[in-house]
């Protein structure tokens, strides 16, 4: 069962805008939370805890494992992708338009330091997602319950 404390006003339980992340967002593109101020998407990303790890999803379709560029400074995490798409033009070909592909995105995390076991992070992209295993330190893992015997 999950306890919600209520004050008894109708008011306090519809959202304000004057919320948490009221200055952080752009107010006149409130309905777009997965687009970059310059008008690119920025990849919707999933981060699951296990008791022996951190696992992130990042959904980055049509990409290649090539574009992906994994970076661990100090604490913070790092993914950015640069990908182009040119197409060749042939000898003597004229158009009236030609529209340039570029997508591009960088994403940053940071990782508690105390929990995190940096050495063995693991990186794969399969269909579209990208899939990062963070093993914690030994010392972080939650233990299983036991019985302490009073003497």
């Amino acid at each position: 069962m999950t306890l919600m404390k209520r004050n008894g006003n109708l008011f306090n339980s519809l959202p304000s805008v004057f919320d948490d992340d009221f200055f952080t967002r752009d107010l006149f593109n409130w309905g777009l939370t997965n687009n970059s101020n310059t008008g690119t998407t920025i990849p919707a990303v999933n981060i699951k805890e296990t008791p022996d790890s951190f696992e992130v999803e990042m959904a980055a379709p049509g990409m290649t494992k090539k574009d992906f560029r994994i970076e661990l400074d100090s604490n913070v995490l790092t993914i950015t992708s640069e990908k182009q798409h040119e197409q060749e033009q042939k000898e003597g070909e004229r158009y009236s338009r030609k529209e340039f592909s570029y997508q591009s995105f960088q994403r940053t995390f940071t990782l508690p330091k105390e929990v995190v076991d940096d050495d063995k992070i693991e990186a794969r992209y399969d269909n579209g997602v990208l899939y990062l295993v963070i093993p914690k330190k030994e010392a972080a893992k939650q233990k299983p319950a036991r019985m302490i015997q009073i003497n």
